[in-house]
């Protein structure tokens, strides 16, 4: 982390906590997170404006104020239609974020004004018809009327200004010139998440974690070569996918991966939306949808007039599930070709392998899967020993070799609101192999006052090994199909990786000898005690 970075965080934090009241965290970040973003869909705009000529900027002239001048009466829709063309949304001159700062300083601010900015994004984000679903309704969790803010109308708006101006005073530039803001942002989505308890869970996976999932699906990747397709079922905030970007060599080139993802919780997929431009994803490179990954597949589905199912495949699959959540599990759902091969269904109190079912439906011949799930789905029996069989010997295909290609135990209490141990189950449909790595990461981890962490050198060694196949002593081993088969298909981690440290040898020789001599100093003492006591005339 940069000195800029650092020190704008960590500032921007504290003041945040400050003004926040008592509003819970993970509310909180609703506001802040949602400004940021505003300000930084408006300097887009603007940077579009002046970048490609759109105004003529007289000397001493803002381009707020050109764009002001220039924008107006009859020609204002022109404007908004040709931004829109190009960003897929558009700000009006008077909504743009150096105009609310100038309002604010002007005390020109009345409390509708931000329900008015909304409203006016939401009507301007219908102007480009391919992009509207990527920003229609992403400021719709700013609940301008939460009586925590203030009692009435006029101290809600009060609190809203301390919030823009708060924002307005980051700097978002680090010292070599670097835009940071979405660095900035990622950085509050994570301390929110560590403040939220349970809730941070929901919408963030920890940093480190998010590095393991995308190098081992980046693994077998070159270079990113044509667009690479990336898919989270259950996205949260976006930052998984984003960190596969990051992994992919070549991935931070315009256009270089295309994201996929699907996120239940409407919040959760705003702030994804966000997320992902705010890291500079244009909106024709990324395809996020609100809805349960587990009911009507997605993205695609049946045909509504022939119901035949054309899935679309991805080059990488990676996830981060709720765990053991419920779900609908009822029996026609057998006949969906997601989990049809496999002949069960989870159980309806533990949904964990229908997102297995799911991602790896979505995975193409060639790509990898990586998804972090409790310990639970490595030996429970039932239906999800069935599926796990079937995963294992491939029966759904057939000639093909066994999916599973690695399962990873990480420490406990590594993510936010659980303190369970988790691991990594890695798929790969174009396996000739039959065997699966086993890794035994539990015990390897920086222990933290709230929360376990994973330092650099643990997860190289995790990756390394990884890509290396090769057992490891007491903590990776490659198992041969026989010996999962010898197991009853059990994978708990412990049956195929022995962790257990002997004792040393006792030396009974050096243990007498050190008896006798406590005996003997014991002895010595008890000696020197009488010989006390006679001094003060005790009788012993």
């Amino acid at each position: 982390m940069s000195n800029t970075l650092e020190s704008t965080t960590s500032k921007l934090w504290a003041m945040a906590n400050e003004l926040r009241g008592n509003m819970d965290a993970s509310e909180y970040k609703n506001y802040i997170l949602a400004f940021m973003f505003y300000r930084y869909l408006s300097g887009h705009q603007m940077d579009y404006l002046k970048n490609n000529n759109v105004l003529d900027i007289n000397p001493g002239q803002t381009i707020n104020e050109a764009y002001a001048e220039q924008a107006a009466g009859d020609d204002l829709n022109d404007y908004l239609e040709d931004i829109s063309a190009y960003l897929g949304y558009a700000i009006a001159p008077q909504d743009t974020w150096r105009s609310l700062i100038q309002r604010i300083d002007d005390n020109l601010i009345i409390p509708s004004d931000y329900q008015t900015i909304f409203d006016n994004f939401n009507k301007n984000a219908s102007l480009n018809k391919e992009a509207a679903k990527d920003f229609r309704g992403v400021f719709n969790d700013v609940n301008l009327g939460d009586s925590r803010l203030g009692s009435n109308t006029n101290d809600r708006a009060k609190s809203l200004n301390r919030i823009v101006k708060l924002i307005d005073g980051i700097e978002y530039k680090d010292e070599q010139g670097k835009d940071i803001l979405g660095e900035i942002y990622e950085y509050l989505i994570g301390m929110f998440a560590a403040n939220a308890g349970k809730k941070g869970g929901e919408f963030y996976t920890p940093h480190e974690v998010s590095q393991i999932l995308a190098r081992v699906v980046t693994s077998d990747v070159s270079s990113a070569g044509d667009a690479f397709n990336v898919y989270d079922p259950a996205c949260g905030s976006g930052s998984l996918l984003l960190t596969v970007q990051n992994e992919l060599p070549g991935g931070n080139k315009p256009g270089a991966v295309k994201f996929y993802g699907q996120e239940l919780n409407t919040t959760t997929y705003n702030l994804a939306r966000m997320n992902l431009m705010m890291h500079g994803v244009s909106f024709n490179n990324m395809t996020l949808s609100n809805a349960d990954t587990l009911e009507t597949d997605w993205p695609d589905g049946p045909d509504p007039t022939t119901g035949v199912d054309h899935p679309r495949t991805f080059d990488a699959v990676v996830a981060n599930p709720p765990y053991s959540a419920h779900w609908d599990n009822n029996e026609n759902k057998l006949k969906d070709p997601r989990f049809n091969p496999f002949g069960a269904l989870a159980p309806a109190s533990k949904a964990d392998y229908a997102f297995v079912l799911h991602s790896l439906y979505h995975l193409n011949a060639n790509g990898t899967m990586a998804i972090v799930l409790p310990h639970g789905v490595l030996f429970r029996g039932a239906a999800e020993a069935k599926i796990r069989k079937a995963l294992i010997k491939s029966d759904a295909a057939q000639s093909q070799g066994n999916y599973l290609d690695a399962v990873i135990g990480l420490p406990a209490n590594l993510f936010y609101g659980t303190g369970i141990p988790t691991c990594i189950l890695v798929f790969k449909k174009n396996r000739d192999a039959k065997d699966v790595l086993f890794i035994d990461a539990s015990k390897e981890f920086v222990k933290g006052k709230n929360q376990n962490k994973l330092s650099e050198e643990n997860i190289d060694k995790i990756i390394d090994t990884y890509r290396s196949r090769k057992d490891v002593d007491k903590y990776a081993h490659v198992a041969p199909l026989q010996e999962i088969v010898d197991n009853d298909f059990n994978l708990n981690i412990p049956r195929y990786v022995d962790t257990f440290e002997e004792e040393p040898p006792i030396d009974l020789n050096e243990v007498n000898r050190q008896l006798k001599q406590d005996d003997q100093e014991i002895a010595e003492l008890e000696a020197k005690i009488k010989e006390q006591l006679r001094v003060l005339g005790v009788e012993v």
